[in-house]
């Protein structure tokens, strides 16, 4: 099996191209502060994942778990920018949907490592 063919990789990095394709919407005086560093963190967890992915398996909990406090980190930025009306209500929900589906699939990776 590919290492790229795990689902919640597949699913970060759609996360991702979504993510940006919304860039040009953003106005530039928030493009290069919240945005970015959300943008920032996706790259983050995706590059944790492919760590873990390619991890022994005793590492891939420690690794897991950063990548878990970066999803959390995203979620606050995400809200800072709907509070803040650098997104609007509906792309807020469509990238929190995704989030929470990323964040369940991390949760159920860890816990298979943890049994």
């Amino acid at each position: 099996m590919n290492d790229f063919d795990i689902p919640v990789f597949k699913k970060t990095y759609d996360f991702y191209k979504t993510f940006h394709e919304c860039r040009r919407l953003v106005p530039k005086t928030d493009r290069f502060t919240t945005f970015e560093r959300s943008e920032d963190a996706i790259l983050d967890i995706l590059e944790g994942i492919v760590r873990a992915i390619q991890s022994p398996r005793a590492e891939k909990v420690s690794v897991l778990e950063r990548v878990n406090i970066k999803l959390n980190l995203l979620r606050v930025l995400l809200r800072l920018m709907k509070d803040t009306k650098v997104l609007d209500m509906k792309r807020y929900i469509t990238f929190e949907e995704q989030i929470d589906e990323i964040g369940r699939m991390l949760g159920g990776w860890l816990r298979s490592l943890r049994i």
